[in-house]
């Protein structure tokens, strides 16, 4: 038996759109043993996924087998599933690494970091998520299609990240579906400077400038109308003391980046949220600087 522990992530960070891409102390485990067919058992989160071959988990190592010319070793998988389904924390990255990283250790092959992220990259083509998930950190990536190029900053240490579930999924093909597939100059300018901004704003550690640097225009503006009470989440956070607040990846999950007050932030986030009749939760957590990590035995 053997186990494989991946991180949660949440990507985007209001300006850095597909690119930027964080770790967080919120972990998926997956637990395999040797068995005559392929099981699938889910705990925790994401009870109602698939339960056969259509588990993203296993889609991801039977990709892999296929990609590398092995036949597939039937498993009982395990899936104690900490982070929550549809709410932009990069749950289906972890299954898609989780996956790859059991064809690692099922069939003993070394594969580098790029054979991996290439393969993952072919099953979801946002490596915002799959990066994190798989190094750790604070990862900032671009793909095009032909071309990977990744590189791992660091993050301060004394930051920690206020996440606000809401109780409900939002799809991340739903949450691009009403996005502008042409954007205007400024808007674009606006992204850019922004983003610059915050790589400049965390190595510095120049805190005060993370809110105008997390301030979006490709994508907030458009899926806000998804989330209900979307800004006034955010302007509660800010009032307790955020340093920033953004979207968590396709959302509807928000996050925000703080460096004290952090339970009054997240009951704040919270409130807002029931306040518009949604039921939510707030969680707090670290950022993961180390990714996907195999277990020997139960490891739990």
């Amino acid at each position: 038996m053997f186990s494989v522990k991946v991180p949660a992530s949440t990507s985007n960070l209001g300006c850095g759109f597909d690119t930027f891409g964080l770790a967080l102390s919120l972990y998926n485990e997956f637990f395999f043993e040797r068995s005559d067919r392929f099981i699938v058992e889910i705990e925790g989160e994401g009870r109602h996924l698939h339960k056969d071959e259509n588990n993203l988990l296993l889609k991801a190592y039977l990709k892999a087998c296929e990609y590398f010319g092995k036949d597939p070793k039937p498993t009982r998988v395990v899936q104690k599933n900490r982070i929550p389904t549809g709410r932009g924390l990069g749950s289906s990255a972890t299954a898609i690494i989780g996956g790859i990283t059991a064809f690692e250790v099922l069939h003993g092959e070394k594969l580098s970091q790029e054979e991996k992220l290439k393969l993952s990259l072919s099953m979801e083509p946002h490596p915002d998520n799959l990066f994190p998930a798989l190094l750790g950190g604070f990862v900032i990536s671009l793909w095009d299609g032909e071309r990977l190029v990744y590189t791992k900053l660091d993050f301060p240490e004394d930051i920690k990240v206020v996440v606000a579930v809401p109780d409900f999924e939002l799809s991340t093909s739903m949450a691009r579906s009403v996005l502008e597939q042409n954007v205007s100059l400024s808007d674009a300018v606006n992204n850019i400077q922004r983003a610059s901004l915050m790589v400049a704003c965390l190595c510095n550690k120049e805190y005060h400038l993370l809110k105008e640097a997390v301030k979006d225009r490709l994508h907030q503006p458009y899926r806000a109308k998804l989330i209900p009470g979307f800004f006034k989440v955010i302007d509660r956070a800010y009032q307790e003391g955020a340093l920033a607040v953004f979207l968590s990846g396709a959302g509807p999950s928000v996050a925000s980046f703080s460096n004290r007050n952090f339970e009054n932030i997240g009951k704040a986030m919270v409130r807002a949220f029931e306040e518009e009749g949604i039921i939510a939760k707030y969680l707090l957590l670290d950022v993961d600087q180390e990714g996907a990590k195999v277990y020997e035995g139960s490891h739990s």
